[in-house]
C-alpha cells in the first residue's frame, strides 16, 4: 500500500498539503497535478497527519492515519476565549481526595485523552503506568518517606534537606503529605531514546489533568514523589517505571474532597518582546 493515497476526482490541485508537509516530502510538479510523494521520501515521514488534516476536500488518506480514523472537524471544537479563560483558571491542585475508588475504564478515557498531546517529531514513545489501591499507594509514599529520612541524615542543615525533613516530621505525625491519599497514582515515562522525553510526558500529563474535571476527577503533580524516585531506583521500580525510562513523572488522580468556589489570582506575567 502505497504511503498516501489521493483521490484525483476530489483532489483540487491546491498545493496545501505541499505546504503542510512538515517533512517536505510531498511535491506537486505542476499546478493541475495531483501531489506526491518524492522518492525516498517515505523514510522521512512522521506520521503526523497533517496532509490527511489539512485538505479540504478529504481527498488524501495516510496509510498510518487513515482518512476513515480522522473524523471532521464541525465547529463545535471552537471555544471563545473567555470561556477557555475560565476553563484553564479553574484548573486545581488537589491535596484532599475522598475515599473513593476510580473506575478503570475513566482512567483509560484520560490517558486516551493525553495520547493526543505532541511529542517530538510525532514519536509517540510515552507509556503509562497506573497503580490503583491506597495500600499500594501508601507503601510507596512510605518508601519515599524512607529515602527522604536518609538524604536528610546526610546533610540535616542544607536548605533541601531542611525542606524534606519537614515532610519527614508529617509523616511521622501521620499526615501523608506525599501522595495525599490520593486512590490512584498515574505515572507517564519515556524510554531514554526520547531525547524530548520530559517535555513530552509533561504536554500528556497537562492533557490529562485539564480533562480529569470533565469526569468530575481531580489531580496533582506528585513532585515529592518524582524527587525521590530521582535518588532511588528501588523506588522507580516499585512504581512499574521500566529501567531503561529516565523520562518520568508521577501524578495523583481521584475525586475532590471538596468543591472550589473562586478564581485565584496569580502575579503578573514577565514578557519581553524582542523585535
Amino acid at each position: 500500500m502505497e504511503l498516501l493515497t489521493i483521490d484525483p476526482d476530489k483532489c483540487n490541485r491546491d498545493g496545501i498539503c505541499v505546504a503542510e508537509c512538515p517533512a517536505r516530502i510531498i511535491r506537486q510538479t505542476r499546478k493541475d497535478a495531483v501531489p506526491a510523494v518524492i522518492e525516498g521520501g517515505e523514510e522521512s515521514c512522521i506520521a503526523c497527519g497533517h496532509c490527511v488534516a489539512v485538505c479540504p476536500e478529504g481527498a488524501l488518506s495516510h496509510r498510518a492515519v487513515p482518512l476513515s480514523a480522522c473524523p471532521p472537524l464541525d465547529g463545535t471544537e471552537n471555544i471563545p476565549h473567555t470561556q477557555a479563560r475560565r476553563f484553564l483558571r479553574a484548573r486545581r491542585s488537589v491535596r484532599v481526595f475522598k475515599n473513593k475508588p476510580v473506575a478503570r475504564a475513566d482512567i483509560a478515557r484520560l490517558i486516551d485523552v493525553a495520547r493526543y498531546a505532541p511529542t517530538a517529531s510525532n514519536a509517540q514513545l510515552l507509556e503509562w503506568t497506573v497503580i490503583a489501591g491506597a495500600g499500594k499507594i501508601r507503601e510507596l509514599a512510605e518508601m519515599a518517606v524512607a529515602w527522604m529520612r536518609q538524604a536528610v541524615g546526610t546533610a540535616p542543615d542544607h536548605p533541601r534537606m531542611i525542606y524534606l525533613s519537614r515532610f519527614v516530621a508529617a509523616w511521622d505525625a501521620g499526615t501523608d503529605s506525599i501522595l495525599r491519599g490520593a486512590p490512584v497514582l498515574v505515572t507517564a515515562s519515556a524510554p531514554k531514546e526520547d531525547l524530548n522525553g520530559m517535555v513530552d510526558l509533561t504536554l500528556a500529563l497537562s492533557y490529562l489533568e485539564l480533562a480529569a474535571p470533565t469526569l468530575g476527577l481531580g489531580t496533582c503533580w506528585a513532585g515529592l514523589l518524582q524527587g525521590a524516585m530521582l535518588g532511588s531506583p528501588a523506588l522507580k521500580a516499585a512504581v512499574g517505571i521500566p529501567e531503561d525510562h529516565p523520562h518520568h513523572y508521577p501524578m495523583m488522580l481521584g475525586y475532590p474532597a471538596f468543591r472550589y468556589y473562586r478564581l485565584p489570582e496569580r502575579k503578573a506575567a514577565k514578557v519581553r518582546f524582542v523585535d
